[in-house]
């Protein structure tokens, strides 16, 4: 729970007493590798944050094959943004790629937060400003790259996290067969 009133605090300044509500309103919840944290064309009702673990949002073609948007892991924010402040269905999957922890709140509680603490709905806008720009950011360099900087630029914006991800979501990420990606492997 420190994380996650530390994260919050980047963004905005709080009281003791946000501090200690916040923390009363923020469930703790275990999830396995392989469950669902939120489901593509569910209403989203949820957001977390992962005190550990790591996660991943993605979508599913008209086959069922599975591509990957991008990993979320520990210190960061899970849940889709846009749809949770609407209480519109989400549009990805985000799936536990590991066993993980997480700190919640569902949009009831939220919404309380936002009529108690007076500086929230900055701080929740500021956040999600981060967040997308980020996400963003990196989706436009890596269109440009080539395979082997794609996975160099990985390997810097998420460090470590290399060998925590399963080859087959890695190279979905990148945008390359896992064969390919274990080449580039090899050759680094």
């Amino acid at each position: 729970m420190d994380e996650l009133i530390l994260y919050i605090k980047k963004f905005g300044n709080l009281t003791i007493e946000e501090e200690i509500f916040i923390q009363r309103l923020f469930k703790k919840l275990e999830i396995t590798s392989g469950q669902y944290f939120i489901e593509s064309g569910k209403p989203c009702t949820k957001i977390a944050f992962v005190e550990k673990g790591v996660f991943r949002s993605l979508y599913y073609n008209k086959v069922g094959d599975d591509f990957t948007r991008y990993f979320i892991y520990e210190g960061r924010f899970i849940g889709d943004f846009q749809n949770f402040q609407i209480r519109a269905p989400s549009n990805d999957y985000i799936e536990a790629i590991t066993d993980a922890s997480i700190w919640y709140i569902d949009y009831r509680d939220f919404e309380i937060l936002k009529e108690q603490i007076s500086i929230w709905p900055l701080l929740i806008n500021k956040l999600y400003a981060f967040v997308t720009e980020s996400k963003l950011k990196t989706a436009n360099i890596m269109m440009n790259l080539e395979a082997k900087d794609r996975y160099l630029l990985f390997l810097n914006h998420y460090p470590g996290l290399a060998n925590r991800v399963p080859l087959h979501m890695l190279s979905s990420y990148l945008g390359i067969t896992p064969s390919s990606l274990s080449r580039i492997r090899r050759n680094i």
